[in-house]
């Protein structure tokens, strides 16, 4: 299996203003996630199994992490409306529960962000600057994630 991992240091970045819908199935801005509290901003698909595993292995570290640091993790789904409800179920059955999902149908978000493959991962400061981006996934990069996270505590 190749993995491949790239990663970069974003400046002067900001979130853009996007409709997603959430879990409930209700349309909210992608500017109603920053509230202050950095994030880790995951792009992912059903079928994209290394979106899965890094999705998993942050969540098999979290509870550990949010002892020490105060961020979210922002799932954000890029299945299209024929899909979405795979995704929205698969959600619930990995267990994401402590994730905030978002469901970007129309792939506008994704656009926005300039992603091209998934998984692509980003983090955000508290006011919706993005501070780091990497796309792939290789086992123990998600410890990188949760450095960069800590930078910004």
């Amino acid at each position: 299996m190749l993995a491949m991992f790239v990663g970069f240091n974003a400046s002067a970045q900001t979130m853009p203003d996007v409709k997603l819908e959430n879990q409930e199935g209700k349309t909210i801005s992608t500017l109603d996630v920053v509230d202050g509290t950095p994030m880790i901003i995951s792009f992912w698909s059903t079928t994209c199994k290394p979106c899965i595993m890094e999705l998993n292995a942050i969540n098999d570290s979290l509870y550990e992490w949010l002892d020490v640091a105060n961020f979210k993790v922002v799932a954000v789904s890029v299945d299209d409306s024929r899909t979405i409800s795979r995704a929205r179920a698969m959600t619930q059955g990995q267990g994401w529960d402590d994730f905030e999902c978002l469901y970007d149908k129309n792939q506008d978000f994704k656009r926005a962000m300039n992603v091209s493959l998934t998984p692509h991962t980003f983090i955000v400061d508290g006011e919706g600057n993005i501070v780091y981006s990497h796309s792939g996934y290789t086992p123990g990069s998600e410890q990188e994630l949760f450095d960069k996270i800590m930078e910004l505590q």
